[in-house]
C-alpha cells in the first residue's frame, strides 16, 4: 500500500517541524508544495528533504493557492502509482495519529473519506463564535443548495482519496481554492457515483503564523456552490 500526504506551506515555520516529525515515522510518503515561503520554511524543508527520503518537495515561484497545490499533488502521486491520498494543513490543525483511522475506514469500500468536525457534535478547539458560525453556515448553505444528505463538513480539507476516485475526476477542470475546493471535489466525486464517508476529527485552531482564510476564500466558495448547482441544471436538461 502506497500513501501519500500532500502538505501545502505557505510561511508555516513555526509548524513545519512538528508536522513533519508526526509524520515521517508513519508508514507513508509526504509531499510538501511550497508557495515559495519567505519566513524560513524552504529552508527547514530542504533539511528534512536531505535527511528523510519519504519526504518530498516541490518549490513554487509565487503564491497560487491550495486548490492547485493539491492538484499538482494529485498528479505528481497519480505518475507514481500511490493508492491512497491524503489532503492536511501543515499548521497542526488535522491530528496526524487519525491517518491510520481514516484508512480504516476507506478500506471499507469508500472512493473519499471527510474528516468531520460535526459528526459527532461539535469539535473545534480555539475558534471564536463567529469563526464558527461562518464554518456551519458554510456546510448548511453547500450541503442545502447541492442537495447532499449524507455529509456533515463538506468544507473539511483534512480527508484521503483512493487512487481510482482521482483518476475518476477531471483534474484539470478543477479551478477552485480554499472552502471552494474542498466543495467542488466532493461534489465531482458524489457526482460520479462514488462512495464518500466521514470519520469524526477535532479540529485544533492554528499553533502559529496566521490564517489563510479571507473574504475572497468565503466568496469563491459561495459562487462556487451555485455554479456546480447550474452545471447540474444544464447537464440534466441537454
Amino acid at each position: 500500500m502506497k500513501t501519500l500526504v500532500i502538505l501545502p506551506t505557505y510561511n508555516e515555520v513555526d509548524n513545519i517541524d512538528q508536522v513533519l516529525s508526526k509524520l515521517c515515522y508513519q508508514d507513508l510518503d509526504i509531499l510538501v508544495i511550497d508557495d515559495n515561503s519567505y519566513d524560513g520554511t524552504l529552508e527547514k524543508l530542504c533539511r528534512w528533504t536531505k535527511t528523510k527520503d519519504n519526504i518530498f518537495l516541490i518549490k513554487r515561484e509565487r503564491k497560487l493557492g491550495l486548490g492547485t497545490a493539491y492538484i499538482t499533488g494529485f498528479k505528481w502521486g497519480l505518475k507514481r502509482n500511490y493508492k491512497y491520498f491524503f489532503e492536511m494543513d501543515a499548521d497542526l490543525s488535522h491530528d496526524p495519529s487519525k491517518i491510520p483511522e481514516f484508512i480504516e475506514k476507506i478500506k471499507e469500500g469508500y472512493d473519499l473519506v471527510i474528516g468531520s468536525r460535526y459528526l459527532k457534535g461539535i469539535n473545534i478547539v480555539g475558534w471564536d463564535i463567529k469563526r464558527l458560525l461562518l464554518s456551519k453556515f458554510a456546510n448548511w448553505y453547500a450541503l442545502t443548495i447541492l442537495n447532499i444528505k449524507n455529509l456533515t463538513d463538506i468544507t473539511s480539507g483534512y480527508r484521503v482519496y483512493t487512487r481510482e476516485c482521482l483518476e475518476s475526476i477531471d483534474l484539470n477542470r478543477v479551478k477552485s481554492n480554499g472552502y471552494a475546493f474542498q466543495i467542488e471535489m466532493a461534489y465531482k466525486v458524489i457526482k460520479k457515483g462514488l462512495k464518500v464517508g466521514e470519520i469524526p476529527i477535532i479540529f485544533y485552531e492554528r499553533n502559529g503564523g496566521s490564517s489563510k482564510m479571507n473574504k475572497y476564500i468565503i466568496l469563491e466558495a459561495a459562487f462556487m456552490v451555485w455554479k456546480l448547482k447550474f452545471s447540474e441544471f444544464r447537464s440534466c436538461h441537454k
